[in-house]
């Protein structure tokens, strides 16, 4: 009874340590989205445990216009699918500022202000055996604090992150 109690608790162990997927210390890379969330986004993750971590991203956006600067933190929490693909949910926020130089026909139309949104996220990822993490993902934002827009908006992105 001892041989197979033991034997099933080292399967088990052997199984659970076989299964699970570590996550990278740090990544750092680009997220390129559309333009709701200001396109190109400088972009870094930080694993915080086995299956969790913090995302902070910058992106700005500068036309004829409108020059807007912003700054989201996300935390995540990470599921191994198999291998080096995984799949994430998280939750965040983002704050920034916008201004709006918009002068027509005589009428002066400025406008700036800061903003807070509230974020989510999901997507999926795939880690390389090289330094290299490729991921797909969906992240809903809600203004909270703005005049520039209070809207639910939608950015699908791709990430390209160097690990280390």
């Amino acid at each position: 009874m001892k041989k197979i109690l033991f034997t099933t608790v080292i399967a088990l162990i052997f199984g659970v340590t076989a299964t699970a997927q570590s996550i990278p210390s740090n990544a750092i890379g680009l997220r390129l989205g559309d333009n709701d969330g200001f396109s190109t986004e400088v972009n870094y993750q930080r694993a915080l445990g086995d299956n969790n971590r913090l995302e902070l991203g910058l992106s700005w956006r500068s036309a004829n216009d409108f020059d807007a600067v912003k700054a989201v933190g996300l935390y995540q929490w990470i599921w191994n699918i198999d291998g080096g693909f995984n799949w994430y949910a998280g939750v965040g926020a983002a704050v920034g500022a916008f201004d709006v130089d918009n002068d027509f026909n005589g009428f002066d139309n400025d406008n700036s202000d800061l903003f807070i949104n509230a974020a989510g996220d999901i997507g999926i990822e795939y880690v390389f055996d090289i330094p290299l993490q490729l991921s797909l993902d969906f992240r809903p934002e809600v203004g909270l604090l703005n005049d520039y827009d209070d809207d639910l908006e939608f950015d699908i992105a791709l990430g390209i992150r160097y690990t280390f």
